[in-house]
């Protein structure tokens, strides 16, 4: 026998909890369904001994988006998290209070990305406007406008040493921006249909995109050139990419509802996550690059154990799809964006 204990919380932020001390057995294969059936939020596949690590508390609910949460970013020391929606608007949360830092009056269009500078003083977003924005985080001041897509912005991401944004769009291309001067760099040309996502490796030489082409490509960053297709790892469209922080793996999600581990550098299949029920909309490895987060329109986050691919634990809260996921810098705090409106700070 063990106990679990969890602080049963109102997801409405009432100032009313209640702790609850469960006592469950070990069974139907390794599953605690005592704690399911009293927490349909947690749903635990984990052995006696990543016990502590699956008890999760009910999430901290930041609201005030009227409409879908698009995208989720925190800042580089943890302190702010930024959210993008459908309502136009970008918010600035506060992590330690779920205080709202600032509003911005972001796009005319869907905010569908954002990235922050890795010294945390920018913010950049993507919009449905085909603009690129970039703020200052500590005035909410906007700094730059940067206009170059035929379509919509789907994905934004600045290099590991700051000096470049990239960006994808519906118009199948990726461009390469100057932070400080706007110019535009080089254009990445080779995808055949939409790239929702774009991420740069940790060492920033590398650009991974993923495509409705049902593709990923790896870009030499500083030519422009493809060094890689990764192809035949999914049956239909790749949403999402992440590279490990040691660079060494990229994992993918895909409307086939299944997740891909690949070796960064040889391009190798090295093994296939399922469990979700529908399209992964999102993946982001924890900081120390042992555990993978997925967000999936099934309205579930799945969290996996990097190194077996094994799924640890289930987190179920939002009433909607889940459109983007993030570990905070620390690793303690997972954070989910979703289309009911709301963002969720789960506590790792």
């Amino acid at each position: 026998m063990r106990s679990i204990i969890m602080n049963r919380g109102n997801q409405l932020n009432s100032v009313i909890t209640i702790t609850i001390i469960l006592n469950v057995c070990l069974c139907f294969g390794g599953q605690y369904a005592l704690a399911e059936q009293f927490y349909p939020f947690l749903k635990v596949n984990t052995s006696s001994k990543e016990l502590k690590d699956s008890a999760k508390k009910v999430p901290r609910t930041l609201k005030g988006h009227k409409r879908s949460v698009t995208s989720i970013a925190f800042s580089p020391n943890g302190r702010l998290l930024a959210s993008g929606s459908e309502d136009e608007t970008i918010k600035l949360w506060t992590v330690r209070n779920g205080l709202i830092f600032h509003t911005l009056e972001a796009h005319n269009f869907w905010v569908t990305s954002l990235a922050f500078s890795p010294d945390g003083k920018k913010l950049a977003s993507g919009g449905e406007d085909k603009l690129i924005k970039l703020w200052d985080v500590k005035t909410g001041y906007r700094l730059k406008s940067l206009r170059g897509h035929d379509n919509s912005i789907t994905s934004i991401a600045f290099s590991p040493d700051g000096l470049i944004l990239a960006s994808a769009s519906w118009d199948k291309q990726i461009h390469l921006w100057d932070v400080e001067t706007g110019e535009k760099l080089r254009t990445l040309e080779g995808h055949e249909r939409n790239v929702p996502f774009i991420v740069f490796s940790p060492d920033g030489k590398t650009l991974a995109s993923a495509s409705w082409d049902k593709t990923l490509r790896l870009w030499n960053v500083q030519t422009g050139k493809t060094r890689r297709i990764l192809k035949r790892g999914h049956r239909g469209w790749v949403n999402t990419v992440a590279f490990s922080p040691d660079g060494t793996l990229l994992a993918s999600g895909s409307l086939d509802r299944t997740i891909r581990l690949w070796d960064a550098d040889s391009g190798e299949k090295k093994r296939r996550l399922r469990g979700h029920r529908s399209a992964v909309m999102s993946v982001a490895f924890s900081p120390d690059g042992q555990r993978l987060a997925s967000g999936s329109l099934d309205k579930t986050i799945r969290v996996w154990e990097v190194s077996t691919g094994k799924e640890i634990f289930v987190l179920k809260g939002h009433w909607g799809h889940i459109m983007s996921v993030a570990f905070s810098p620390n690793g303690k705090i997972l954070a989910s964006g979703s289309e009911d409106k709301t963002i969720k700070l789960w506590e790792q």
